[in-house]
Formats: C-alpha cells, sequence, structure tokens
C-alpha cells in the first residue's frame, strides 16, 4: 500500500479533517445572517416525533447539518460507502446526524429494512436525491420509494447564500463565505401521494414532480440572495 493511500484511509487523519470541514460549516452558520421559511410544518411534526423524509440536492449539502430541527428529533443521513460519501457521514455525524452509509455491496432489502427500522423508531431520514455521484439534479427514486414503503410524509429543504462560489465539482458544491454573509434556508411539503402500487409510469412522473419540486424552492432561495438560479446545461 502507498504511503498517500495510507494516509488517505488513515482513522486519524479522516477524522482530523472531518472536524476541520464541520469547523468551516459551523463559522459559515455563525457569521450568516439566516432566514428561516417553511419550516411550521415540519417543526410540529417533529416535536410531536413524526418522522417524515427530507430531501435536498448534493449541490447544497454544505449546510445540510443545519437544516434539520435536531433540538426537535434525529435524522439519519443516507451517505456513501465511497471515500468521499464516508468523510459526509463523518462531518454529519459530528454535528449529532445518524448516518446509513450505501453501498453497492449492501443488498437493496438490507438498506431498505435498515432505513425502515430508524423510521420505526421515530427517527427521519435525510436523502440528497442525485447523490452521490449525479448527474447533477437529476432525482432518483430512492425517495419515492421510501416515501411509499414507510408513508411518511416529504419535505424538500435547500439553503442558499448572497456571497459563496460553486466549486469544480460534479455537482457544482456551493460554499457560503464564511464571515458577514446573509443566507436562506427554504422547506417546502412536496405533497404528490405515491401509490403503494405505483406503475413504472406513475413513479417516473413522480420523479419528474419531485425533481421540479426541488428544483424550484432552490431556484427560489438563489433568487432571495440575488444569486442567478440553476439552469440545466448552464
Amino acid at each position: 500500500m502507498s504511503i498517500r493511500k495510507k494516509i488517505a484511509d488513515s482513522e486519524a487523519v479522516l477524522n482530523w479533517v472531518a472536524r476541520r470541514i464541520a469547523s468551516y460549516i459551523r463559522m459559515v452558520n455563525s457569521n450568516t445572517n439566516w432566514q428561516r421559511i417553511g419550516y411550521e410544518e415540519l417543526d410540529q411534526l417533529t416535536e410531536q416525533g413524526e418522522p417524515v423524509i427530507v430531501v435536498l440536492w448534493h449541490q447544497r449539502l454544505v449546510q445540510s447539518p443545519y437544516f434539520f430541527p435536531l433540538d426537535k428529533g434525529r435524522i439519519c443521513s443516507i451517505t456513501s460507502a465511497a471515500r468521499a460519501g464516508s468523510m459526509v457521514g463523518r462531518v454529519q455525524k459530528l454535528f449529532g446526524m445518524d448516518t446509513i452509509a450505501m453501498s453497492s455491496r449492501k443488498r437493496h432489502v438490507a438498506l431498505s429494512r435498515e432505513v425502515l427500522g430508524k423510521v420505526k423508531q421515530g427517527i427521519s431520514i435525510g436523502i440528497a436525491a442525485d447523490g452521490p455521484r449525479g448527474p447533477e439534479r437529476v432525482s432518483s427514486t430512492v425517495p419515492l420509494i421510501w416515501a411509499r414503503t414507510s408513508g411518511k410524509r416529504v419535505f424538500g429543504i435547500t439553503y442558499s447564500a448572497k456571497y459563496g462560489r460553486e466549486a469544480g465539482t460534479w455537482d457544482r458544491l456551493l460554499m457560503p463565505r464564511p464571515w458577514r454573509n446573509e443566507g436562506v434556508f427554504l422547506c417546502r411539503e412536496w405533497t404528490d401521494l405515491v401509490p403503494r402500487k405505483a406503475t413504472e409510469e406513475q413513479i417516473e412522473t413522480l420523479r419528474l414532480s419531485l425533481e421540479r419540486h426541488m428544483n424550484d424552492i432552490t431556484a427560489e432561495a438563489d433568487r432571495m440572495m440575488g444569486r442567478e438560479p440553476w439552469s440545466k446545461g448552464t
């Protein structure tokens, strides 16, 4: 094994990196004047112990530890078992979130059983609809499958910031400026019903509906912060 790989796989190094990333996220949060819009229903459900499905875009992952009211309830984030996804999980754990690593070696049935076990414990589930590798802002069917199986309500959550830049990653990850910034967290329920015995055509229609919902709320948040909304192909 090469020195570089040993370092990259070192638990001490990975934990150090996770703490540095968490420090940046906390700095952004504390030095930004935030608006929190549309959370009334989610807050009420969480206080009542009712779990939900939370959906976000991978591009807005940075501030995800502040998407959910952790002071009112628990949430489990679904991450990739690959190195980058594993780092996301490490960071989110530092904020008190539960995580489940999704890998190609883990059978879908086993993953679903694990997810539904969390839901039965009253723990909400969070997932990036286009993660972990994209394509950018193309929703998978995974949130629909879990909404259908669990019967839980689905909330799209996003954020935007006035000052920040997009990283040169596949998702164009938004990196907010960690000082003297303005930002908004926007939460809105996706209200389409996912039938228990939905056909492939119905699932595709619902997938596109969820995709539009996420793009709409993210564009709204961006406009509030004076950012140019995302458009396909740009």
